[in-house]
């Protein structure tokens, strides 16, 4: 049988690996989840643009809000669209850069110790039930892969960049997902 993380990768993710990434410190212990949300443009879903913007590939003349963010250089390990597809740019190994400034129970730098999920979505866009199960599927592989990330350090973008981020927002049911991934453990 296959392992489900296999170097890296999600087995059952599509690779789209992006040049945004690097090293984590030497014997850093993957033990946080992030989850964020990602439109673009914003509150519009489809289009393949997110992978675009992840691998530097961005066509600026498409929107006028992509010329906004042309020089970022920003990644995830993984993309759930909203038909609950897995799209992974990063392997969980390495340091992707989705947190930016952050902070986890007193710890700054979030990338360095974090796995960072995005979620085809907006703040007050109610999430598919799809991207919910995917979620909690991979959640739980990573709670097996990694144990020092438990169910508890698993957190939204907006609790580690409080005042900066807002995602995965309001619409986001914590409740519901904990519930999902309660399941699978």
């Amino acid at each position: 049988m296959n392992e489900p993380i296999q170097d890296g990768w999600l087995a059952s993710a599509r690779r789209c690996p992006s040049p945004n990434y690097n090293d984590r410190p030497a014997g850093e212990a993957i033990s946080l989840l992030v989850v964020h949300n990602i439109s673009l443009p914003p509150g519009e879903f489809g289009g393949g643009y997110i992978e675009a913007f992840f691998c530097n590939q961005l066509p600026v003349n498409r929107h006028p809000y992509f010329e906004q963010i042309r020089d970022l250089k920003v990644s995830a390990h993984l993309l759930i669209d909203r038909e609950g597809e897995a799209i992974q740019f990063v392997p969980f190994d390495r340091r992707a850069w989705h947190a930016g400034a952050s902070t986890f129970q007193g710890r700054d730098e979030c990338n360095d110790f974090s796995v960072g999920i995005e979620l085809e979505g907006a703040d007050q866009v109610p999430y598919t039930d799809a991207q919910y199960q995917r979620l909690a599927e991979v959640a739980g592989l990573l709670l097996s892969r990694y144990p020092a990330m438990t169910p508890e350090r698993i957190t939204g973008h907006s609790d580690i960049a409080p005042g900066r981020k807002t995602d995965p927002g309001p619409a986001f049911d914590w409740d519901y997902f904990r519930a999902q991934l309660a399941q699978r453990l």
